[in-house]
């Protein structure tokens, strides 16, 4: 069982190897725009510098999400990776919104344990509602969470039947969750480890649903099928 979740981990990262070179490299999420051609529907991988693949020198997958996996969902690929990323002009640049990315609020909340916040901000951070003074005082986090997401390559895949994107985003994560059994470490510096979910400090991954899961292999067949439609 062991050798075949190796096996499967490592066809699926040679299916991502190949996506990027199709894609021309991994980009930075701080540098893209809407202009930049995205699929209207899709898959996202986000690797992360310092966090590599066992025995090689190439970056593991951190995250894997997608967007309107609901039916009355009408979410873009891009308005999603926007609210990753947060507003890059205007008097708000870089501050984002956590509580409208799950994203965000894991990074978040790994940041405020290694620097010095406000109390005010440790308790309103990950809070539905907070007033604007509140909301105002978490500028500086929003900003840091901003770089920091801004800065991890990312990959995306084409998907747009949704049932297909829920399999491929469910079962990446719990192939690659080390609560499971994922082969690759977690190196010992990884901010994850300080995130206030545990299923993220776990699993060695910012996702905190699916990492208990099993996977179904079967999932890697329609990557990819999706890769070869893109070619």
């Amino acid at each position: 069982m062991r050798e075949d979740r190796r096996l499967a981990i490592d066809r699926f990262y040679a299916i991502l190897d190949e996506l990027a070179e199709r894609l021309g490299g991994p980009r930075l999420l701080k540098d893209c725009t809407r202009a930049d051609g995205w699929p209207q529907y899709g898959v996202e991988f986000f690797l992360e510098d310092g966090q590599v693949r066992s025995g090689e020198n190439r970056l593991r997958v951190v995250r894997v999400g997608s967007h309107a996996l609901r039916a009355t969902s009408r979410a873009t690929f891009w308005t999603r990776l926007a609210q990753h990323r947060g507003p890059v002009s205007g008097s708000k640049a870089g501050v984002g919104n956590h509580r409208g990315s799950i994203f965000r609020q894991h990074v978040g909340s790994a940041l405020l344990q290694t620097g010095q916040w406000p109390a005010e901000v440790q308790m309103s951070w990950g809070q539905r509602k907070v007033s604007p003074a509140q909301r105002e005082a978490e500028y500086l986090l929003e900003r840091a969470v901003s770089d920091r997401i801004g800065a991890m390559p990312l990959l995306w895949l084409e998907v747009p039947d949704r049932e297909q994107r829920i399999s491929i985003r469910a079962n990446s994560i719990a192939l690659l969750s080390r609560c499971t059994g994922g082969t690759h470490p977690i190196s010992p510096g990884w901010l994850g480890l300080d995130a206030g979910n545990e299923n993220v400090r776990r699993s060695g991954l910012w996702n905190s649903e699916h990492v208990d899961d099993p996977y179904d292999p079967a999932f890697l067949d329609v990557m990819e099928a999706h890769l070869k439609m893109g070619l």
